[in-house]
């Protein structure tokens, strides 16, 4: 029987493919691929384009489409046998990218490639060569065998633990639970909450309710919860996950901090740089990591006064001193008195459903696209939905999957994430798909799953990632879309959307109360707008810690010593912090966006693209924030662009003029003198 794994003609066979699948098909797949590449440089002497890099980037692309479902489904999925056969096939990928990243006849060929373009050569040709002998070098091509092996084995154990830690918090996650006797303990938390923990203790055979440790459960007692004792409860094992103070030593991912910091570094050392943060830099907008330093450090001296007159005012209204687990709580209830507006409120207006068709239509008015949903498309979950996109003409562009509602053993957070890049190229085409997936509170009884605005934010988010993914013009799956984007730069068209989460006029179009079905109010509304910078200050701090943590850590790491994680958590915490913070909390052991994720020295990229997103947006409040022509040309000079251009200068095409901190401060309502 044929491997459905290996089938690239369609979208994935989420109905067929098992994870019995997935060994044969990858080694598979990297058998052929090998004998593939051997045949093309032996019968090449003089490479070009077309006879070298195209059938090169069909091979990545193909290899792409196999893995995509299983890396995505260990994900989503609370599924042993997946996670199993990824752990299996990781090793198998990495060595193969890593043999391939140092292959030096392959590097050779495409220098030779890049040394003969025509003078007419595209842009995006010229930019997939210059990006590839980058990569080359940053996989230490030009390294004597020894060290180049000692690199491919770094690369492998990096996969490993890198996959552990994050599993490590999965696992953490998904054992740890609450069992409630008394409805007293679980005062102000919405219907919704309680019924969903009232299910889950049923589930399990037990009287009374039970919490679990993901997202919307934690997020929803934290800003709800009248017991503080309670708050507390969930917030020490949410910041004790996968470590050492967690519930179960096996999950502790102290050991795994340590191999992971100390492997980057070595693998830096090996290719030519001092600290993996300027390795990490190689590919990102920003120049040094003074510059990065720096950056946070401005940002973090604007937003101090905001951050401590916020506390100040936070801590005379609740008339105690706060703790962590008390912030969420207080500025709920402070906007509650201040500006008379409630999440639990605002929450009955924006149904899950509403708001994706209200968001679609955003797409609709800015970029002339519809997005049309499919239910004949398989999946692997009820919950998951799949759209096509289509541009004004009803030329097909692309399509994605939607997977939105937590359940046990799925990832936390929210992400997209490729299924299948755009590709154009000898006759073999492939239009882009992707994942988008969050974690908000799953469906009632009645089919409901209501929104607070910070989940429609993040919805908003996700989906301008999407965007960039789906809009790509580029043919070349290696720059294409997301691929080949400064990171620091690849956040841009997701904080961008995020702006228009607070316009009325979009709002109004996601809204739908729960019962009556009437539209947001536009004084309730106004009342959200009035409360949008309440705690700004203090949310700013807390995302420059992240940043500076991440890259103090990857910068100032010496070897041969232990990694100081939590020591250097502390200095920055005392650098930029208003709070205080227990002695047990592990921030670091639950950081997956960075131990296990693609942010390593790289955090402080979610404020770097901040910085452009809110410029870019004030372009949009100037014209009008549907205007066609700013939306055309943020289409064209942005999204479409992929990695084919420099990002600084088509930033400067879209906007006239190089970004500004400015509008980042007056959006947060901090003052820029």
């Amino acid at each position: 029987m044929t491997n459905p794994l290996l089938d690239t003609t369609s979208l994935p066979r989420f109905g067929e493919i098992t994870p019995d699948h997935v060994l044969p098909a990858i080694k598979q797949l990297i058998g052929a691929h090998r004998t593939q590449l051997a045949a093309l440089l032996d019968g090449n002497d003089e490479p070009n384009f077309d006879s070298l890099v195209v059938p090169v980037e069909q091979m990545e692309h193909e290899l792409s489409r196999v893995w995509s479902p299983v890396n995505h489904l260990q994900s989503v999925l609370g599924s042993q046998d997946w996670r199993e056969a990824y752990k299996q096939a990781l090793p198998l990928l990495t060595d193969h990218g890593t043999e391939i990243s140092q292959n030096i006849r392959l590097q050779r060929a495409y220098a030779h490639v890049g040394a003969s373009f025509p003078a007419d050569a595209n842009e995006a040709s010229r930019s997939a060569v210059e990006h590839a002998l980058r990569d080359f070098r940053l996989a230490g091509v030009d390294l004597k065998k020894a060290d180049k092996d000692r690199f491919k084995v770094i690369m492998q154990e990096l996969a490993a633990v890198q996959a552990r830690f994050e599993h490590n918090i999965q696992d953490a996650s998904d054992a740890w639970s609450m069992h409630i006797l008394e409805l007293d303990m679980l005062a102000g938390l919405p219907p919704q909450a309680i019924d969903r923990a009232a299910e889950e203790a049923r589930r399990q055979d037990k009287e009374g309710w039970l919490l679990l440790l993901d997202y919307p459960t934690y997020d929803v007692v934290m800003t709800l919860a009248h017991e503080r004792q309670l708050r507390e409860k969930l917030y020490r094992a949410w910041v004790t996950r996968g470590s050492d103070k967690g519930d179960d030593a096996e999950w502790d991912n102290s050991a795994n901090i340590e191999k992971i910091l100390a492997l980057r570094h070595e693998a830096a050392n090996l290719v030519g740089f001092q600290t993996y943060a300027d390795y990490s830099l190689a590919t990102k907008m920003a120049d040094s990591t003074d510059e990065v330093i720096d950056f946070l450090r401005t940002l973090a001296q604007h937003s101090r006064e905001a951050a401590k007159q916020e506390l100040a005012e936070l801590t005379l209204f609740a008339g105690t001193e706060l703790e962590p687990w008390d912030i969420a709580f207080w500025l709920e209830k402070f906007k509650q008195a201040k500006y008379s507006v409630s999440n639990e409120a605002l929450r009955q207006y924006f149904p899950a459903t509403t708001v994706v068709d209200g968001l679609f239509d955003l797409a609709a008015r800015l970029y002339s696209v519809r997005l049309i949903e499919q239910d004949d498309v398989a999946a692997w979950h009820k919950d998951v939905r799949y759209f096509a996109i289509e541009d004004a003409s009803g030329d097909l562009l692309g399509g994605f999957y939607t997977d939105l509602f937590a359940r046990h053993g799925k990832r936390n957070g929210a992400w997209i994430d490729e299924c299948i890049s755009r590709q154009n190229l000898n006759g073999a085409t492939a239009l882009p798909v992707g994942y988008l997936v969050c974690n908000f509170p799953p469906p009632d009884d009645a089919g409901l799953s209501l929104l607070a605005h910070d989940d429609v934010v993040t919805l908003f988010h996700e989906f301008g990632h999407m965007l960039h993914h789906l809009l790509t013009r580029i043919d070349l799956p290696s720059i294409a879309g997301i691929n080949g984007v400064p990171w620091d730069a690849v956040e841009l068209p997701s904080q961008f959307m995020e702006n228009f989460a607070w316009s009325y006029d979009v709002l109004e179009r996601c809204s739908a109360h729960a019962k009556t079905g009437d539209p947001l109010p536009l004084e309730l509304f106004e009342k959200l707008n009035k409360s949008r910078n309440a705690g700004a200050g203090l949310a700013m701090l807390r995302q420059i810690e992240f940043g500076l943590f991440d890259f103090r850590l990857h910068t100032e790491y010496e070897p041969g010593k232990p990694a100081r994680a939590l020591q250097m958590l502390q200095e920055v915490r005392e650098e930029v912090s208003m709070l205080r913070h227990p002695d047990y909390n592990r921030m670091p052991h639950g950081f997956a966006h960075i131990f296990a994720g693609g942010y390593a020295a790289g955090y402080y990229s979610y404020k770097w693209a901040e910085v452009l997103a809110a410029d870019a947006f004030s372009a949009f409040e100037e014209a009008g924030i549907f205007d066609q022509a700013t939306a055309h040309r943020f289409r064209k000079e942005i999204l479409e662009i992929g990695g084919s251009r420099d990002i600084m200068q088509a930033y400067i095409a879209f906007r006239g003029r190089k970004p500004t901190i400015d509008a980042l401060l007056r959006q947060n309502g901090i003052r820029s003198e």
